[in-house]
């Protein structure tokens, strides 16, 4: 069982778009030192939408080598062709990811039933823990609590990145969902209330920047500590709307990009952030101590 920060990690570039190697290993270790709880290679968030099949493979092989069994790695796996999601989750066997996390197919809109056959497809298929990945926004189809409650009760099928977007969602899923089916949140703004409803923890994009601060209030959501939770989230929830001005991970690079952390290069269709989110996106990074807030005019 996952739970905690569980971070949606980008996937750094050259200004070329080739990836960049050198900033990968730094990330990990990054979070690695801050206490992530696990990362998730090429998700969203990784820009899996452009990279190439054997780039999204390799890129898998390598956060598994960085990471050397030191925390938890989930592949993002998933695709709208089934077959193609078959093929890419043998390959994060075969390098020795932990769990595989997968997305409902995006554009070819199945039914409900499709849904549930792709997904028990998958996981006859290959023999690894498998997290489901709904997210309405991006994929322009929402998997119903009933879909997923059924898949739940699939061996191999452990848990679901729920990124609907609203709380009364997540208890919907614990309350339909079997006993021990891990349900994770994949809403930044929305983290702290759907932990303390139920929820083991947050695939975050916030986590890219603040990997201490998330992993700290989701472990004192877990514990039932609200006050402690938002006093946290006071410093750094502006970040989960900051974060989200263009669409995910234009934001993020960008802030990673201020931090030092890495280039601020992702590929087309993506371009660079507009100027006009520059200083919003610089003072949330500020409020929440990513960097350090700059030195008031003499």
């Amino acid at each position: 069982m996952y739970q905690g920060s569980m971070v949606a990690l980008v996937t750094p570039m050259h200004e070329s778009g080739e990836i960049d190697d050198a900033a990968l290993a730094d990330l990990i270790e990054f979070h690695i030192a801050a206490g992530t709880d696990a990362i998730v290679a090429v998700g969203t968030t990784g820009e899996s939408a452009t990279l190439t099949v054997p780039e999204h493979a390799q890129t898998i092989k390598k956060v598994v080598d960085l990471c050397n069994k030191r925390v938890p790695v989930i592949a993002g796996t998933g695709a709208n062709s089934t077959a193609e999601a078959i093929e890419l989750t043998e390959h994060a066997v075969e390098v020795g990811a932990d769990a595989c996390l997968l997305v409902t197919p995006y554009y070819n809109k199945p039914s409900q039933e499709g849904l549930y056959q792709h997904f028990l497809a998958i996981a006859k298929a290959v023999d690894i823990p498998q997290i489901l990945y709904n997210v309405p926004g991006r994929t322009a189809l929402d998997m119903e609590v009933a879909t997923s409650a059924r898949l739940s009760r699939i061996d191999n099928i452990i848990g679901i990145k729920e990124a609907f977007g609203t709380v009364e969602r997540i208890k919907a899923l614990v309350a339909a969902c079997v006993d021990d089916f891990m349900i994770v949140t994949g809403d930044d703004a929305t983290a702290m209330e759907s932990i303390l409803a139920g929820a083991k923890g947050d695939i975050s994009v916030t986590a890219n920047v603040v990997p201490k601060a998330m992993h700290d209030m989701c472990k004192a959501a877990l514990a039932g500590d609200r006050a402690k939770a938002e006093a946290i989230e006071a410093r750094i929830g502006d970040l989960h709307v900051a974060l989200f001005h263009e669409s995910n991970p234009i934001p993020v690079k960008w802030a990673l990009a201020e931090m030092g952390k890495i280039k601020p290069a992702m590929r087309l269709p993506l371009t660079p952030l507009a100027d006009e989110y520059h200083q919003r996106v610089r003072a949330a990074l500020e409020k929440s101590g990513a960097i350090a807030l700059e030195a008031e005019p003499a």
